[in-house]
């Protein structure tokens, strides 16, 4: 059994500490008002802060980066902090713009005795990975974890390789990217999960853990908390910039 600490800084940004090591998910710690371009003819708006400054945070062994080309997964602020932490494991593509240990999807890495395997993600509608670029979501895997791996999905809509995921790495604690991303610009297309896509996809799995991260905090988010109560998902809430512990 292990205990893990959670802490939502906002958006995709979360510290996961366990065993003596702290890791951060997606640095985003740029003020809100400023409209980001993500680019063919697409923008969003940030409308919430961090919880928590670089400052507060403190040190950390490795920053999990899904992706580095969309600014609400790693803005400014956020690339400002990654000069200063001592690995950050990404896409491969990603690795090959910003440095670090670049992984595609099924490619596994090791920090001490943390196995960390890229998972697959698809950032919009079938066709679009030209556009919308590569992204991965991370399974972690240790000695020691009483339910199963912690996987936290990364940006990406529900499909059948993310399905596939679920039924073989048998995770024992989920982290969901949600928000169902829209933009004007592209109609009904969606660009990350729903919450009632959450829920079909624990169908395929059985968690005794559930979060929820980046659905709240930018314009483009279309189905937030809202959406992912009337989908009856049954996560636990993060209490903003508060600790939470749970057994993983």
């Amino acid at each position: 059994m292990t205990e893990v600490t959670f802490t939502h800084v906002g958006g995709p940004t979360l510290l996961i500490e366990f065993e003596g090591l702290r890791l951060l998910t997606d640095p985003t710690f740029d003020a809100p008002g400023r409209t980001y371009d993500f680019g063919f003819g697409t923008s969003s708006t940030k409308v919430a802060g961090p919880a928590l400054t670089p400052e507060e945070i403190g040190p950390v062994d490795a920053v999990l980066l899904t992706h580095d080309h969309h600014d609400d997964n790693l803005d400014a602020a956020g690339r400002a902090f990654l000069k200063d932490v001592p690995l950050v494991i990404t896409t491969h593509s990603g690795a090959g713009r910003i440095g670090g240990t670049g992984l595609r999807p099924g490619e596994s890495t090791r920090l001490n005795d943390v196995k960390i395997t890229a998972t697959p993600c698809r950032h919009g509608p079938p066709l679009s990975h030209p556009i919308v670029g590569d992204v991965i979501g991370f399974a972690l895997e240790w000695p020691g974890q009483a339910h199963g791996p912690l996987w936290i999905t990364g940006d990406t809509v529900l499909y059948a390789p993310l399905r596939e995921t679920a039924r073989t790495l048998k995770p024992g604690t989920v982290v969901f990217h949600l928000g169902g991303v829209r933009f004007p610009i592209t109609g009904p297309l969606r660009y990350t999960m729903t919450g009632r896509d959450a829920v079909t996809l624990l169908g395929d799995m059985a968690p005794a853990n559930v979060f929820a991260v980046h659905w709240e905090g930018w314009s483009h988010f279309r189905d937030g908390r809202e959406g992912i109560v009337q989908a009856q998902l049954p996560l636990t809430w993060f209490p903003m910039g508060e600790a939470l512990t749970a057994e993983v």
